[in-house]
């Protein structure tokens, strides 16, 4: 079987990350992607997610273009928003059954973890849970290296 890795970037960190992995495990790839983009204003931002965190919602998503059927082993991808995953990564969890897959995930962030890998794990239930990377990031520069990422990849 196959590997996905799917994620959602609301700055691009994410997205680069993800991409990053594809390419060095050959994986397919997937974006979540919002119906109603957010705010370019960061700040507008900030207020919303924390709003939608704290009330545990969950905005609308994109349908996704591949069959989840088609893999066993799936990385999931997020920004830390508020010290857990960002609004768009729950709504994926809460509308697709990743029970029996091998899941790994991975945070990016420019501060702090928090819950992160906890919340997303609550979702989870009946996943085969494999390991956690922690990608922080100061703006756009990463501050991990690739041999850590390609280290956690098993390459």
């Amino acid at each position: 079987m196959k590997k996905l890795i799917i994620f959602y970037s609301y700055t691009g960190n994410t997205r680069k990350v993800a991409k990053y992995m594809a390419e060095k495990i050959g994986a397919d790839i997937e974006e979540i992607k919002t119906d109603i983009s957010y705010s370019s204003d960061y700040d507008k931002v900030v207020e919303d997610a924390k709003a939608e965190i704290r009330e545990k919602r969950t905005p609308k998503i994109k349908d996704i273009a591949v069959n989840l059927d088609n893999y066993d082993t799936i990385i999931l991808g997020t920004p830390v928003w508020w010290y857990s995953m960002a609004p768009a990564m729950r709504s994926f969890l809460s509308q697709h059954n990743l029970k029996g897959k091998k899941i790994y995930m991975f945070a990016t962030n420019g501060g702090w973890l928090g819950h992160t890998f906890e919340d997303m794990k609550e979702l989870l239930k009946g996943s085969d849970l494999q390991s956690t990377l922690n990608i922080p990031f100061d703006e756009d520069r990463q501050r991990i290296s690739n041999k850590k990422i390609d280290e956690w990849l098993g390459v």
